[in-house]
């Protein structure tokens, strides 16, 4: 049965929780829809394998206000979120990050009493892939690495993140029969799993409407022929369908010569990858948009970004223009980015309190996130028709200040170094 969409309705404003139920009732007809009441759950009410829902990772709302996580079991596959949100008596500022800390909802004010619904995807998977015929290659599980283990990212259920000083009232999911945004690449678009490290691939959700999903499959240290070899791709292309999307960007570890199972050279290997990459996706119908690395943060004496990545960003401008793509030049709007900074304000946008010169905290992917997306707007790219409609105009060599962000950290915390590094 066709998903039927909700986005902020007005009426919702001024409706109790008896109320929002009817209106759930009356607007979803498919036995499908799920719908959880969290004023009426207790910490008792934690996730097992048994109930198949409740709050995880050992938290649950309280008064303090803390973070707190709910997960629902479901099959992988793209569900449409509908959250009610506010308080009854105080306001309220609810950010909400969904499986591995990908940025869903941003900072949603509410004044006592308000009650608001809002709506949006989230793209669930596992490592199941369908075995291959008798004799045929091919496996039936990608082959993630150590760092993946007890990711939110592989598991079997679909995990909330909210945020501190969240207030929510309802959560309701169903399937979502919508297009899907494929992402493939290395650490500096993975969903970073712990703070203070992000990507901007994470933060790319937050700007998409609840029409389109985003499926990021990066992960870090990987290459092209990696993603390959591990059968990374292979479930992009099991569940990519006509009408999806194939964000593209590699070179920061295809570059290694000192790694000469992966390595690429920028104008023989490097480029045939990529266009074996385009090839398979255009063939199940889905559009491929190239993206350029984004720089180290590596300053010259006069104040300028060194180039580290040699002839791979332009490898990737020659081959979107051979083959006539959209492409989002990270590379060029980082050097742009990280210069109106300079090299004493730049490192903020950095993890590992600036000492990473190549890995982004929640600022850096924010904004990286932005340029991917202001490049999408000004090429006309189709893709861009789905993003919310909210959006301010971003120039990445006038970023603004960094001490006006304000999103709130998640509470798993890890010094691990991304893989690659």
């Amino acid at each position: 049965m066709p998903s039927r969409s909700y986005p902020c309705h007005p009426c919702l404003k001024s409706l109790n929780a008896f109320a929002l139920f009817a209106f759930f009732a009356a607007n979803h007809l498919s036995a499908s829809v799920r719908t959880f009441d969290l004023t009426t759950l207790t910490a008792a009410h934690s996730f097992t394998a048994e109930r198949g829902y409740g709050f995880d990772l050992g938290t649950a709302p309280d008064t303090a206000g803390n973070p707190f996580y709910f997960s629902v079991a479901v099959p992988e596959g793209n569900w449409r979120i509908t959250v009610t949100l506010g308080d009854t008596a105080a306001a309220a500022v609810t950010t909400i990050k969904a499986e591995s800390r990908r940025l869903m909802l941003e900072q949603v004010a509410t004044a006592p009493g308000e009650i608001v619904a809002r709506t949006f995807i989230v793209n669930v998977r596992n490592r199941a892939l369908v075995p291959p015929e008798k004799n045929a290659p091919g496996g039936t599980r990608v082959l993630t690495n150590d760092r993946e283990e007890g990711s939110l990212t592989w598991d079997d259920k679909l995990t909330l993140e909210f945020a501190a000083g969240a207030r929510v009232r309802t959560i309701a999911l169903e399937p979502a029969d919508v297009s899907t945004v494929y992402l493939a690449g290395d650490s500096t678009v993975t969903d970073q799993r712990w703070e203070d490290g992000a990507s901007w691939g994470q933060m790319l959700t937050r700007f998409f409407g609840p029409d389109i999903a985003i499926a990021n499959h990066a992960e870090s240290g990987e290459t092209l022929k990696s993603f390959t070899t591990g059968l990374r791709l292979a479930k992009v292309l099991e569940r990519m369908r006509p009408g999806d999307w194939f964000l593209i960007q590699f070179g920061h570890n295809d570059q290694k010569q000192q790694w000469p199972q992966t390595y690429v050279e920028a104008n023989t290997t490097y480029k045939a990858w990529l266009r074996t990459f385009i090839a398979e996706a255009r063939r199940r119908g889905a559009t491929p948009v190239l993206v350029t690395s984004p720089q180290r943060r590596t300053f010259d004496d006069q104040g300028r970004i060194r180039n580290t990545h040699g002839d791979y960003p332009a490898a990737v401008r020659a081959v979107a223009a051979e083959e006539g793509l959209a492409l989002v030049d990270l590379e060029s709007a980082s050097r742009m980015l990280y210069e109106a900074l300079g090299p004493t304000q730049s490192p903020r946008l950095f993890a590992n309190a600036g000492k990473d010169a190549t890995h982004h905290n929640n600022l850096g992917a924010y904004l990286l996130a932005q340029a991917v997306v202001q490049s999408l707007r000004d090429q006309n790219c189709p893709l861009a028709q789905h993003l919310v409609g909210d959006l301010p105009p971003f120039d990445p060599a006038h970023p603004g200040n960094p001490d006006d962000f304000k999103l709130p950290a998640s509470p798993q915390r890890s010094t691990v170094a991304p893989r690659g590094t």
